[in-house]
């Protein structure tokens, strides 16, 4: 099974993507304004933010379409 490269399924994924870093971003900025709580809204806004990032991260193929990207020979 091959990843999708073009499509609604990665154009769905993208914006999740966004989503879910954006908030985070915006949970950590928001933890500076608020009075209590200000480390827990932080790391929420941290484990979200790198949530985003893993969630991209794990998504197979590459856009130089290498097999294994790992070995350092690419394969097409």
């Amino acid at each position: 099974m091959t990843a999708a490269t073009t499509g609604d399924p990665v154009i769905l994924s993208f914006i999740f993507f966004m989503i879910l870093f954006l908030g985070g971003i915006w949970l950590m900025g928001l933890a500076q304004s608020l009075e209590d709580f200000q480390a827990i809204v932080f790391v929420g806004g941290l484990l979200v933010t790198s949530l985003s990032l893993a969630f991209m991260m794990r998504a197979g193929g590459s856009a130089t379409r290498r097999k294994d990207n790992w070995s350092g020979n690419a394969t097409e």
